[in-house]
């Protein structure tokens, strides 16, 4: 029997007719509702016409979390007065429960991204929502462009809704074609602010670590909450381990302490969602319970003012969470839960004065994260460089350069970034590109059940006390009753099935332990790390990495590490998870070397015949008959490392190179470009035949740079013939001296004694460009600077005249230098002349 009652109490009811009208005009909208208005519920219902009278339709909802989606469409099938999987069900990787009177099914964004690759009509399908979209977790902005890319070309019936809780959505409008904004007022009660910062400085967060100062904190400012006033208190903190840190020294209050995150067995999930009558409820969630599930009963919230976002170094082949402080549009977001149902408060563990000095929204997920698999799906879309897609924000080139690199080595694409067939099979694994080769190849290698089995465990990262030994993790898995073990055996039935038939080994891996390493090291073959001593390894991607004091993986030779973090400012990344491998099945193909190494290293050249795996080297010998086309290019390496200092340069070389510089500004062509960039790009034009003569770094010392120079002179115009013209080394001044023209600066410079320009009117010009004049005192110091020598005479002559002639009274003077002959010498000496 439908809840009339409670659907009708639900806010976003009012606007329900103007997201009908909306979407019959344009077939497109933006619903921004807050939390707990039932724009997650009711306006499925309605579209579907389960609920207010409208026509049949079958709709699908997007959802970011798993979590989220098993409570949607139990809220929803409560609303209707039925179980899931009537005409409401769900459907995330794993579990699906639907049956033929579904209408309404609520699905994960990565499940939807998997059906339209197999679909791409969406047949069947009247609706899509996709929900919480201001999140901007990078599977529902794919979802968004394939859907539009749908309705587009074959689908212009399908309806698209973006349902925002927030009132930025501004964004998501343009990109859906200008669609109208439906805005739906919540139920707001007034929530107090109360400032609680630690009392003494805790350390920021970094990688994946968190003070456990703040932590302590925190389990103490939820004490002081329950103290102070009534209701149930939800507690936002990071993740799943300071949730378990948090409920640990929260024992004893007087309040029901619940967990809730994604690994949350589903029994707690439902308690905390359902509430209770039963006494007060302390309920610790990570970021899901801001806006994608709504926890009754809450007067209090306690925000950390931490959250966890992926972020990827792709220098350093290194990938995960990391915790960051959440946005101002978290903190709003969490701060509201505590005003859903009455007056409420949040406590805030941060100082009142850091607030504005958050960043505004959490960093959208494709900004940050690793694209490997946002590269594949765009691949198999048909659009492998993503540019066609219509997108919030457009990938940045260096991920998406590093995720094409990836899928280039695992075979997901081919040279030219089209998907291969073998690629398409990997995208509906529902994994990472990495993590399906390691399962495919895997499974030929130890057969596909231990291949799935590792897979699950690198899927879904072990909880802490499992350890760092993988292979240690996945035989207490094995034998584990928690939760984790419970979706970990989910997990590898699923992968399991995924490649029965294909062609996998008969488990002729050996022994769990050296299965573990090998499946690892085909996931991340860059992590594979052979130790340094100490607990101390070199990967093949060249990071250091370290474990722990005390783990029984520091005596390996050599590891598969699969899951690493970087502390900031440390020089190694700290290994959390890893296997020991057998160096003879290291499966890092694309990343062995074996051959002719002939490099600049440490200031020279260095010839060896090495092999190698990536940084790693695994054999070295002197190299005595290095390829001259080797030593050739190594020594322009070490030009462009060391600088081209490394040639002979004289002071008439380096002025002959300024002379050039300035001709090459100021005339353009013929004259030759001679910055560094531009020498090292025509080395075979002014540096050979010596370069190909010499064979380590005292050879280049023998090459004069200036007659080399001299080669990119324009010779055949004839032109070559007019640099002392155009650029003399020298000016003669009235004096008759022979003065040096400067050149390295951005305009000629010409320093000459005062006395010597008397007579002059005119500033001298090199190439059509007036010198700048430096005119020196008779000791030979600075006494003034001008580009205009008729309005120095004119203008400033006189001061420096009063200023000089008692310092230096032996020499000339006279009030007009215009009508007087330059000179060199002293009053003396011209008179005795």
């Amino acid at each position: 029997m439908i809840r009339t009652d409670a659907l009708d109490r639900l806010p976003v009811r009012t606007a329900v007719p103007a997201l009908r009208q909306a979407l019959d005009d344009r077939g497109v909208a933006v619903l921004c509702a807050p939390p707990g208005t039932g724009k997650t519920t009711l306006v499925p219902l309605v579209l579907a016409g389960l609920v207010g009278g409208g026509p049949a339709r079958r709709v699908v909802v997007a959802e970011p979390r798993r979590i989220a989606a098993r409570a949607a469409a139990r809220r929803m099938a409560w609303l209707l007065g039925e179980q899931t999987g009537r005409r409401v069900g769900f459907t995330v990787r794993g579990e699906r429960v639907v049956g033929r009177d579904t209408v309404v099914e609520v699905v994960t964004t990565g499940v939807l991204l998997q059906r339209l690759q197999r679909d791409q009509e969406l047949a069947g399908v009247d609706a899509v929502i996709i929900d919480e979209c201001h999140e901007r977790h990078l599977d529902a902005d794919t979802v968004a462009a394939f859907l539009l890319d749908v309705r587009e070309a074959l689908r212009p019936d399908l309806r698209l809704v973006a349902a925002s809780a927030t009132t930025d959505a501004q964004g998501w409008a343009r990109l859906l074609g200008d669609a109208p904004v439906v805005e739906a007022q919540g139920v707001s009660h007034p929530v107090e602010v109360v400032w609680a910062p630690p009392v003494r400085p805790v350390r920021p967060p970094h990688g994946m670590r968190v003070d456990p100062a703040l932590l302590t904190h925190v389990a103490s400012v939820v004490r002081r909450a329950l103290a102070e006033r009534d209701g149930d208190v939800l507690c936002f903190l990071p993740g799943v381990g300071e949730i378990g840190r948090v409920a640990g020294q929260l024992a004893g209050v007087p309040a029901e302490v619940l967990q809730v995150h994604g690994r949350a067995p589903a029994a707690v999930q439902d308690a905390v969602l359902a509430g209770s009558s039963e006494g007060r409820r302390v309920v610790l969630a990570t970021s899901v319970a801001e806006s994608s599930l709504t926890v009754p009963g809450v007067r209090i919230v306690v925000d950390s003012g931490l959250a966890r976002e992926p972020r990827t170094d792709h220098a350093r082949g290194l990938s995960a969470l990391t915790t960051v402080r959440a946005s101002q549009a978290a903190g709003r977001q969490r701060a509201g839960r505590a005003g859903r149902e009455a007056p409420g408060a949040v406590y805030r563990c941060w100082e009142q004065g850091e607030d504005g000095r958050l960043a505004r929204f959490p960093s959208p997920e494709i900004k940050v994260a690793d694209l490997a698999a946002f590269a594949l799906q765009a691949a198999c879309w048909g659009d492998p460089d993503a540019s066609g897609l219509a997108l919030l924000d457009p990938p940045p080139a260096g991920a998406m350069g590093a995720a094409r690199e990836t899928l280039t080595a695992v075979g997901a694409v081919d040279a030219d970034g089209r998907v291969t067939d073998r690629g398409v099979r990997m995208s509906r694994l529902g994994l990472h590109p990495r993590l399906a080769r390691a399962l495919l190849d895997g499974a030929a290698e130890v057969g596909g059940r231990r291949a799935a089995e590792v897979v699950a465990l690198l899927s879904e990262e072990p909880p802490r006390e499992y350890g760092d030994d993988l292979a240690a993790a996945l035989r207490t898995a094995r034998r584990g009753g928690d939760g984790y073990a419970a979706r970990w055996r989910q997990e590898v039935r699923r992968l399991s099935s995924s490649i029965e038939g294909s062609d996998e080994g008969s488990g002729r891996g050996g022994s769990d332990d050296a299965a573990v390493g090998l499946v690892a090291a085909l996931a991340f073959p860059e992590r594979v790390a052979r130790a340094r001593g100490e607990g101390a390894f070199l990967m093949a991607s060249g990071t250091g990495a370290e474990l722990r004091d005390g783990s029984r993986l520091r005596s390996a030779p050599w590891l598969a590490v699969a899951v690493a973090d970087r502390p900031a400012h440390a020089a190694s990344a700290r290994v959390r998870l890893a296997a020991v491998v057998d160096e003879a099945r290291l499966a890092a193909g694309h990343l062995r070397f074996s051959g002719e190494e002939v490099r600049w290293m440490d200031g020279d050249v260095v010839a060896r015949s090495v092999e190698r795996l990536g940084a790693v080297e695994l054999s070295v010998r002197a190299l005595k008959q290095p390829r001259p086309e080797l030593v050739r290019a190594a020594l322009v390496d070490g030009l462009g490392r060391d600088g081209l200092g490394l040639l002979r340069w004289t002071r008439e070389t380096g002025q002959l190179r300024e002379r050039l510089a300035f001709l090459h500004r100021e005339l353009g062509t013929p004259w030759p470009d001679v910055s560094d960039g531009a020498l090292l790009a025509r080395t075979e034009e002014w540096l050979e035949p010596e370069l190909s003569r010499a064979r380590r770094r005292s050879d280049l010392a023998r090459i004069d740079a200036g007659q080399a120079l001299r080669r990119l002179l324009p010779w055949a115009t004839g032109e070559a013939a007019r640099l002392d013209e155009l650029a003399p080394e020298r000016i003669e001044v009235p004096s008759g001296s022979r003065i040096r023209v400067e050149y390295g600066a951005e305009q000629p410079v010409l320093a000459v004694k005062l006395q010597e320009l008397f007579g002059l009117t005119e500033t001298p010009k090199v190439a059509g460009v007036p010198v700048l004049v430096h005119l020196l005192s008779p000791a030979g110091r600075p006494a003034a600077v001008t580009a205009d020598l008729a309005s120095f005479w004119r203008d400033g002559y006189r001061a420096v005249r009063a200023e000089l002639r008692g310092r230096y009274p032996k020499h000339p003077w006279p009030e007009d230098p215009t009508t007087v002959e330059a000179t060199r010498f002293t009053s003396a000496r011209l008179r005795r002349e």
